[in-house]
């Protein structure tokens, strides 16, 4: 039940029927420029496995740089520059150079969205790394609680709010990058449809759309990270 308390199955029963009487509203205007439910969500389905790659590789990339970065100073020397570089290059930038170097592949879109995600992940971990407590460390130590259970029991819940708001800001990013990326050289997902439809002047479709995209947020806010938050803030209670 801590998974799925009642708010979130009242939330999820919402969006549930929200899709149910679109789809049934689509059914009977039977009309090209008010698509179901369903051939919006397979639509959809290319966007969410780009966004679901790049933000595995941004976020486990960009943890073990970080924690290296806050625990190591020649390590926050060395790629101090390469981070604020990629901060500051607009990720317009690193997808054009990417399509350029590799070609309109998939690795050079997911590659650009990692690397427009990469340097925040890395800065939030860097200083979560830096407010680690060194007495817990040290009193694990002399308990010789040994490197599994410092992490999970130590480390872990010290980290915890770093690592979630790396989250939430990285999927707030990425959902962004994604679309310009598949605007500018994928032949599928939502932002090749929304670049369809604009040239089309279909707004139907694009609000359409716009509704899936932020219907497939809330679920990932809802169904994800909300119950991950709680879950790893038990400690404090």
């Amino acid at each position: 039940m801590a998974w799925f308390p009642a708010p979130l199955a009242g939330r999820a029963a919402s969006l549930l029927s929200l899709l149910a009487i679109w789809e049934a509203a689509a059914w009977f205007a039977h009309s090209r420029l008010f698509p179901g439910a369903g051939a919006v969500l397979a639509t959809l389905g290319a966007t969410l496995a780009r966004v679901a790659v790049a933000f595995t590789l941004a976020m486990a990339l960009g943890t073990a740089i970080g924690l290296a970065m806050g625990r190591s100073r020649a390590a926050d020397t060395l790629l101090d520059s390469g981070v604020v570089l990629l901060l500051n290059l607009p990720a317009l930038v690193i997808a054009v150079l990417l399509y350029v170097w590799l070609g309109l592949t998939e690795a050079a879109a997911i590659g650009a969205v990692t690397l427009s995600k990469l340097p925040t992940v890395v800065v939030t971990l860097r200083e979560g790394a830096r407010t680690l407590d060194r007495d817990l460390a040290d009193m694990a130590e002399s308990f010789h609680f040994g490197v599994w259970r410092t992490w999970r029991h130590v480390t872990l819940p010290q980290l915890a709010p770093f690592f979630l708001v790396a989250s939430r800001t990285g999927l707030a990013l990425i959902w962004k990058i994604v679309l310009v990326v598949e605007l500018l050289g994928r032949p599928d997902g939502i932002g090749y449809a929304i670049q369809v439809f604009f040239q089309l002047f279909d707004v139907r479709r694009l609000i359409a759309y716009a509704l899936a995209f932020v219907a497939v947020v809330l679920a990932v806010e809802w169904g994800v990270l909300q119950p991950l938050e709680r879950r790893l803030a038990r400690w404090r209670r």
